[in-house]
């Protein structure tokens, strides 16, 4: 089986790849249904390309899945050789009428239909295959038997099943609750994701003559007592929980078919897709991870023990409570949850191309350079100016001066910092070839590039290079425990 990983941006697209992606689903300009993804614009087709070429073999599909209006279809016409800068493999495609320019501009692209397309039946496929789509992915709503009759019918056709990640209260992902509530409507990228909302439970009656107080309110909805009962369908009641102050009504567990791939390979899905292009980078990664060495362990490439500690770390990567959705029993898919989706970890910083020869003989010169200059200055300077100095600097060790000194086995790596990281923490890495790697303090250091000198902390936008006794290869991410974090206790990080 294939799998498909998200890539909302060039960076994400790089990851996926790196971390065992077989292909990677992305989204260009103004035409997809993640519009609040990175997506991709200007000259960011040569990394792309980039890419390709450093990972030969990867397949790259490109979603177009919104339901377009004329004056849309006017744009992507103008918009035409701005596509075909990438190296498109094939098209997501949920609105037919751009099927025949796509075939007439993209006669080399395959096209896939979208899950927006609600295909869940063997004579859609059919219709679809005659149009020339060689990849149907199946709406949501599937179950594993219907895709095994599917398979059987239409035996050359490619399936497509989602396996992991979000999923919403809607048919196939076509809700109009965020048009409603917001004026943002999904089908054109702008979905609000007003299902993950949290509501509150304001007056409700006890009986005709006594209204409940604000205390005796809460009790009640605290209480596991309440539920809907929507007009038309009497008797099919829909719980409601209200736990600090909020509670979420709609919101869906999230899908996680990791423990059932087998499953999934006998009922004839040919790709597993992995949702998440507005999710994070260490998503994408860790994600994409687990799911390569599942696969690989389902190909006889990996034992199960092996892959164990992979795939546990998906409980390290921000999700709610999972379900197996539709696959097996419709029931599953009904049950919701509550609470936005949390790690303990935070992505802290990425990892880059090893420095070194001149490169890191000039950030070590310049560190001895400034390390100089300033005992210079210092001895020149009148005893009691520099009495002042002194005990300043015990007050404010960030401005001591520190070049860092060479090592016998370490190496030097450029660091992207995204999250704070303290020199005098245990830091943790993780890679595509292992689960992951903690570090003591006294086994790295973080250093300004510019000047060669120790920092005894680094966050975002600050430039940093690391100097550690370890080996790190391609792709390797910097994790840290988020200080945020309360074991038990779901965060609202935004979702």
């Amino acid at each position: 089986m294939e799998l498909l990983s998200p890539a909302g941006n060039v960076e994400k697209l790089s990851y996926a790849y790196a971390y065992g992606a077989d292909a990677a689903y992305i989204g260009l300009k103004k035409f997809s249904l993640r519009i609040k993804a990175d997506n991709f614009y200007d000259d960011e087709y040569k990394k792309v390309i980039e890419l390709k070429n450093k990972y030969p073999g990867k397949k790259l599909h490109c979603a177009l899945n919104i339901s377009f209006h004329d004056d849309e279809i006017d744009s992507l016409k103008q918009n035409l050789d701005y596509f075909h800068l990438y190296p498109i493999d094939a098209f997501i495609v949920q609105d037919l009428g751009i099927v025949p320019l796509l075939q007439k501009e993209f006669p080399s692209a395959k096209l896939h239909l979208s899950t927006q397309s609600s295909c869940v039946n063997s004579e859609a496929v059919k219709i679809y295959k005659s149009m020339g789509f060689s990849r149907i992915v199946l709406g949501r709503e599937i179950s594993l038997n219907q895709i095994r009759r599917i398979k059987d019918s239409v035996p050359d056709m490619e399936l497509e099943a989602f396996c992991h990640g979000a999923m919403c209260i809607a048919y196939a992902g076509r809700c109009l609750m965020s048009a409603y509530l917001t004026g943002r409507s999904a089908q054109s990228g702008f979905c609000s994701h007003g299902c993950r909302w949290n509501f509150k439970l304001e007056n409700s009656k006890q009986d005709k003559n006594h209204l409940l107080t604000k205390d005796e309110a809460k009790a009640l909805a605290q209480s596991g007592l309440l539920s809907i009962e929507e007009e038309q369908r009497k008797g099919d009641f829909f719980p409601i929980f209200e736990g600090d102050d909020f509670t979420a009504i709609l919101s869906s567990k999230d899908l996680r078919m990791i423990e059932h791939l087998e499953d999934m390979k006998n009922a004839g899905v040919d790709s597993l897709k992995i949702e998440g292009r507005m999710k994070s980078v260490y998503y994408v990664a860790m994600v994409t991870r687990a799911y390569r060495k599942a696969l690989d362990v389902l190909d006889g490439k990996l034992s199960s023990e092996d892959a164990k500690p992979f795939i546990d770390e998906l409980e390290n990567v921000a999700h709610r409570k999972s379900t197996t959705g539709f696959y097996f029993n419709k029931a599953d898919a009904d049950k919701t949850t509550t609470g936005a989706s949390d790690s303990k970890y935070q992505l802290a910083a990425e990892i880059g191309t090893e420095i070194t020869g001149d490169e890191f003989d000039k950030i070590y010169i310049s560190g001895q350079k400034n390390f100089n200059d300033n005992k210079k200055e210092l001895e020149s300077m009148h005893p009691q100016a520099r009495e002042a100095r002194l005990k300043d600097l015990e007050i404010h060790p960030d401005r001591k001066i520190i070049p860092f000194e060479k090592k016998d086995g370490w190496k030097m790596y450029n660091c992207l910092a995204l999250n704070k990281i303290n020199a005098k923490d245990e830091i943790e890495f993780v890679s595509p070839q292992f689960v992951s790697l903690k570090v003591p303090s006294e086994s790295y250091c973080l250093i300004n590039p510019e000047t060669g000198l120790k920092l005894n902390w680094v966050c975002d936008s600050h430039p940093c290079v690391i100097y550690i006794d370890e080996t790190l290869p391609d792709a390797t991410l910097l994790r840290t425990l988020d200080p945020d974090y309360i074991e038990g206790q779901i965060r609202d990080t935004g979702r």
